[in-house]
């Protein structure tokens, strides 16, 4: 049994985001909560959200299930179209370059274990 939540649009660039996503994925819920608490990394707190929010998912698809055997069966970023967040910069002889700003799409699945074959 899992739960699904994602996170589209977080402006946060992928390669950012999959640093954290990659340390939690695996764990058990309760203790990639915890170490989110901790980390000092700017996904830490959308990434937070993100699991809380599969868990609350998961609670709500489930009435009977046991969150304590929860864990982050997956977690991954994929970049989102940055088509609203561009920004330009003044450059030489009347110039003007882009600036794309890094957008992404946050998913993570929790999952008890019971469905695994």
């Amino acid at each position: 049994m899992e739960a699904i939540a994602k996170a589209r649009f977080q402006r946060i660039s992928v390669r950012k985001a999959r640093i954290v996503l990659d340390m939690v994925r695996g764990k058990n819920v309760a203790l990639a909560l915890d170490e989110l608490r901790f980390t000092n990394k700017a996904a830490a707190p959308i990434v937070q959200k993100l699991l809380s929010s599969a868990v609350a998912n998961y609670e709500v698809k489930y009435q009977q299930a046991d969150l304590d055997k929860l864990f982050v069966k997956t977690a991954f970023a994929d970049k989102a179209p940055d088509a609203h967040m561009r920004r330009w910069r003044p450059r030489a002889m009347g110039r003007a370059t882009r600036i794309t700003k890094g957008m992404s799409h946050l998913t993570v699945v929790v999952s008890d274990g019971a469905d695994e074959v």
